[in-house]
């Protein structure tokens, strides 16, 4: 399976010490070197670069196509990272992008793109059984207490899947 992930799961699973699950869930995770560096250079997140650094699971693959990311970041608004992320599925006929952000989701869909946010890898560790229901909602709530959003339909679809 080819999973590519942007941004954001990276950083909601990093937030709550669940980043081993996507190895648990996908083996090898690939970003572009836009998602990298926005995962490795801004100062402040030194110890959260430290560790996609030593995490051999996570994989960066340049994007063939640059032109393609400029044209997709102009024509949608979507930032470096979404737009390559989105660009690098599409060349590797990816079987999955992980993706949280909603006009970066919309456009993956519009494309045909197989999409899972950071709710539906917590889901995904449940059905798979690296997650208990009750460490599902520890995770919920550490991501809520990290500022992370969650939308609400999102949400109550992961508490109605949970069995106590």
């Amino acid at each position: 399976m080819i999973v590519v992930s942007d941004t954001t799961p990276l950083i909601s699973l990093l937030k709550i010490n669940q980043l081993d699950l996507l190895e648990k869930l996908f083996g090898e995770v690939l970003i572009p070197e836009a998602v990298f560096n926005e995962l490795t250079v801004d100062e402040r997140f030194q110890l959260e670069a430290k560790v996609i650094r030593q995490k051999e699971f996570i994989a960066v693959k340049p994007v063939n196509n640059l032109e393609s990311v400029s044209i997709l970041k102009r024509a949608t608004g979507l930032d470096q990272g979404e737009s390559e992320a989105i660009v690098l599925t599409d060349e590797l006929k990816a079987d999955l992008l992980l993706m949280d952000e909603a006009k970066g989701r919309n456009v993956s869909a519009q494309m045909g793109l197989k999409i899972m946010g950071t709710i539906g890898i917590l889901m995904a560790a449940y059905e798979e059984h690296e997650l208990t229901s009750d460490e599902v909602r520890e995770c919920v709530d550490g991501l809520q207490r990290a500022g992370r959003h969650i939308g609400q339909r999102h949400y109550q679809m992961l508490l109605g899947r949970l069995k106590d």
